[in-house]
């Protein structure tokens, strides 16, 4: 169980890492790529991958209520690579577009936070300027 709170636990702290991989979180649990999948899911009462969805979807929720980010944007923020495969598993868990969602719920409350910001404090500045630097070399 300890292994398994652990694992969750690396994936909650990555979880906007488009890398993340369930056969090194696995591995870092001391489980083989199946056996975690069973476990945690057990466990949990879903699978690693349903977890990490979930979890991503929560924070492009609140992306989309708090910050003037594009959908595409916020599609990378959270971890997602492909915008098609975001807005159809956004849909599924909150039976709305993430258009529709942020239609829905903005102007609730505060203004949105400018997306520089929102931006500089998710990271997402880094790939790019890792990339400027790269090329000036």
């Amino acid at each position: 169980m300890r292994q398994l709170r652990l694992a969750k636990d690396a994936m909650d702290r990555d979880w906007a890492d488009p890398e993340l991989d369930l056969r090194a979180v696995a591995a870092h649990a001391g489980y083989s790529r199946y056996h975690f999948i069973r476990a945690f899911k057990e466990t949990y009462g879903e699978t690693p991958g349903q977890y990490l969805t979930h979890r991503r979807i929560e924070r492009a929720e609140e992306m989309l209520r708090t910050a003037n980010l594009s959908v595409t944007e916020i599609c990378h923020l959270v971890g997602f690579s492909s915008v098609g495969t975001f807005s159809a598993r956004f849909k599924a868990w909150t039976g709305l577009t993430p258009s529709g969602y942020r239609a829905r719920h903005v102007g609730r409350g505060a203004a949105l936070i400018p997306g520089c910001y929102a931006m500089l404090w998710a990271g997402g500045f880094r790939a790019g300027a890792e990339q400027a630097r790269r090329s000036n070399s």
